[in-house]
């Protein structure tokens, strides 16, 4: 419960129904990268169910560059999830990897083919007062900057801090 767990999605259509507000500021960055390494935490809609851990009413949302995964979770629905390895030890690219790493603590295991080893999506809470990234990863904070229009150190510096 203190390590919030992403969500993923398979639509735009989605992530509106799971947020509180669907933001000028979320369009802009979710049109310029999803499906992608892009993970953002926004405040979740007061009806979201679901227990995801200490998140102090946000959810993180993420599309994954997939088209397995998209499929899959159009036909689903949005799906909580954790990494495809054990904490510590190197991601998983296969099914029999995460297979051999998570064994019978998965029911199930979908085979979409080797995944290519990248960078970890990068994280950007646009919950607070402005966008503060938590993690880059995949995309820079001068890419995501030029997208919404803020300095890239400015995406570095945590809320409050001068």
């Amino acid at each position: 419960p203190d390590m919030p767990v992403p969500v993923l999605i398979g639509s735009w259509d989605t992530a509106k129904g799971l947020v509180q507000t669907f933001t000028d500021q979320m369009q802009l960055i979710t049109e310029a990268f999803w499906p992608g390494g892009l993970s953002i935490v926004v405040p979740q809609a007061p009806s979201l169910p679901w227990n995801l851990g200490d998140t102090r009413g946000t959810v993180m949302l993420r599309m994954p560059l997939h088209p397995i995964a998209i499929e899959l979770l159009r036909e689903v629905g949005p799906m909580a999830v954790s990494s495809a390895n054990i904490s510590g030890q190197a991601p998983a690219t296969t099914a029999i990897a995460a297979k051999q790493q998570l064994g019978k603590s998965v029911s199930v295991y979908l085979d979409g083919g080797e995944a290519p080893i990248g960078e970890p999506s990068t994280i950007i809470d646009l919950s607070g007062p402005w966008p503060y990234l938590l993690r880059e990863g995949a995309l820079s904070a001068e890419r995501i900057g030029e997208v919404i229009g803020v300095d890239a150190q400015r995406l570095r510096t945590r809320p409050g801090v001068q």
